[in-house]
């Protein structure tokens, strides 16, 4: 029965009701496409920044302008013993509560903010001005710890504490 149907509509519906696409749509559609001429000239445009030279470049000699990249440092007054047993601690505690915060929680964030702190006391102890370098030796001593029951790993620990050192840097809250 259900063939019956099918040839029936297909008989008498559809000749009935002629259906035409180049009629009902307007087919064949056209499409206008803008031209675009290879290779493309018009250069992205960045703000461009204006930056002192690192200290530490290897590229002391290519001094330009436009071109120089601004070092991230330690304020000199944070190298004095005192200054640095301070800064170590303020560190201890504000990358705690930062991964508390942040993830959740958990013993490790203890042990990670400790061994920051260590590293970034040794670094200030050793007059190490270049954020570059601290955190680069912090993400060293970092991969001491196990982080297999935690959210994250040395490299994101490091950069949440040179985040916070440089946040306290440009706030002015020496």
């Amino acid at each position: 029965m259900s063939s019956w149907v099918c040839s029936y509509v297909t008989r008498n519906v559809v000749n009935l009701h002629p259906f035409s696409l180049t009629k009902h749509l307007d087919f064949p559609a056209t499409i206008r496409r803008r031209p675009v001429s290879f290779p493309i000239t018009s250069a992205p445009k960045f703000p461009s920044l204006k930056l002192r030279n690192s200290q530490s470049s290897t590229h002391e000699g290519e001094e330009g302008s436009e071109s120089s990249v601004q070092a991230l440092t330690i304020p000199k007054e944070w190298l004095l013993p005192s200054r640095a047993i301070e800064e170590s601690e303020w560190l201890r505690v504000t990358l705690h509560k930062w991964l508390d915060d942040e993830y959740c929680p958990e013993p490790t964030n203890v042990e990670i903010s400790e061994v920051a702190a260590k590293s970034y006391y040794s670094s200030l102890l050793k007059k190490e001005t270049d954020m570059g370098e601290i955190l680069l030796k912090m993400a060293q001593d970092l991969t001491s710890i196990s982080y297999q029951e935690s959210f994250h790993g040395a490299f994101t620990s490091a950069n949440a504490a040179i985040n916070l050192i440089v946040d306290r840097i440009e706030t002015g809250l020496l």
